[in-house]
């Protein structure tokens, strides 16, 4: 069914961190419409796609006023009369008009609003939410979710240096069952923290904000706040963001809250330690984004075992994906819409991940809107897991509840990937 754009709408909106970021909004000659705004990342890979920002004084440099004229001009001018059904091609015009290979000269915020837009355009022309248009009629699951605990990093004024501690509630039968876990787990962390005197609010994406005396004191409190909850025998186990291109220099990684250096041999001891000794399953940027050698070694001693994401490492990129593959410098992919710049990139990272036989992972940013796209996305192309953030604010909890409803609307026909979304495969109580 063809779905003829008749017009772009590009506008300024806010996000999650009150900074300006933007929308797309497509009219349909039949009348339909659709809408999506861009997200924006605190920590980033330097090979991803750019977010083009105004710089100046005024809004601290964050402005969009020149990626919103972009799509209310040439982007517009180009994909007026075409067919928004036409995923493919739309994207390969942006690709093409913009020119370079990180979308700077339109802005990467520009693009994957301007493509997700399109998607959901067509998703509307056809009368399905978005998650059945994308599925176009494959059985699907409900994702694992990955839900962030503690903050850190960037996203936390580096009180811990590594990024996201995070829980996968692998013992869940449900979606609506994990995120009753998670909840818990949630609660139980915040309240614990206020009784050691240690909660100093929340970090970017949701997570606590804790003030700890070293970084493996948090895994320490973390897998004690997942027990006092209720939950033991692997049912619920941890995840780390470790985005160690943000405390790595050189080839030699530096955290500040434990005061020490580190060379690449040493890290990784630290590492595995971590691994021995909580109940790990899955590992992001255990390595900066340059340091292959240090993914690997870390890969090669527990890609057996547990997931081993690329972030900044891969950047939703289908060449680094299947390189990292030969290289086996890691095990799953994190895929993030902003990073690649449009659905089309997006969906061939996906393609080159599980023909890699990859774990997918679909992943907000810290900067979010309350869009809920990538929800979508994850149901819809089944890639087994998503990744939020926490279980508070309304951007992230407007994303957990669309899992809910689409959990809900189907019904006895719904699956739960659960454990079996992972690239390994890890022992469960029977």
């Amino acid at each position: 069914m063809p779905c003829t754009i008749d017009r772009l709408i590009g506008r300024r909106v806010w996000d999650s961190r009150g900074r300006p970021t933007v929308e797309v909004e497509l009219h349909s000659a039949s009348g339909h419409i659709g809408r999506s705004s861009a997200p924006a990342g605190a920590s980033r890979g330097t090979n991803e796609a750019i977010d083009l920002r105004d710089g100046g004084p005024k809004f601290g440099g964050w402005g969009v006023n020149q990626a919103v004229a972009n799509v209310n001009g040439p982007i517009s001018r180009a994909l007026i009369g075409m067919d928004a059904a036409d995923q493919s091609s739309i994207d390969q015009v942006l690709i093409e008009l913009d020119g370079t290979p990180n979308k700077s000269q339109l802005g990467g915020n520009a693009t994957i609003a301007t493509s997700m837009a399109a998607l959901q355009l067509a998703a509307a022309s056809h009368g399905l939410p978005l998650w059945r248009y994308l599925a176009q009629g494959a059985p699907v699951r409900l994702p694992l979710p990955e839900i962030q605990i503690f903050g850190g990093g960037v996203h936390a004024g580096k009180r811990l240096d590594i990024q996201d501690l995070m829980v996968m509630p692998v013992g869940a039968r449900s979606f609506d069952d994990a995120l009753v876990m998670a909840a818990e787990v949630y609660r139980v962390a915040g309240q614990t923290m206020a009784e050691m005197h240690r909660l100093a609010g929340v970090a970017d994406e949701g997570g606590w904000w804790p003030l700890f005396d070293s970084n493996e004191e948090a895994l320490e409190v973390l897998s004690r706040c997942i027990e006092r909850a209720g939950y033991g025998n692997g049912q619920v186990g941890i995840s780390l963001d470790v985005a160690a291109s943000q405390f790595s220099a050189n080839g030699r990684y530096r955290t500040n809250l434990d005061d020490r250096e580190y060379s690449g041999e040493e890290w990784l001891e630290v590492l595995l330690g971590w691994v021995r000794r909580y109940p790990i399953l899955s590992v992001e940027d255990p390595f900066a984004e340059d340091d292959l050698p240090g993914m690997q070694a870390f890969t090669a001693a527990v890609g057996n075992r547990i997931q081993v994401i690329g972030d900044d490492f891969l950047v939703t990129n289908a060449q680094r994906v299947t390189s990292a593959a030969e290289q086996n410098a890691c095990n799953a992919v994190l895929l993030k819409p902003n990073q690649a710049g449009t659905i089309t990139e997006m969906r061939n990272t996906l393609d080159a991940a599980r023909s890699a036989g990859f774990g997918t992972i679909v992943s907000a940013r810290s900067g979010e809107t309350e869009d809920v796209a990538i929800v979508h996305l994850a149901v819809g192309w089944n890639s087994g897991q998503l990744k939020v953030g926490s279980f508070s604010r309304s951007e992230r909890m407007a994303k957990w509840n669309e899992g809910l409803r689409i959990e809900e609307e189907l019904g006895a026909e719904s699956m739960f990937a659960g454990s079996t979304a992972l690239p390994v495969k890890i022992s469960l109580p029977g």
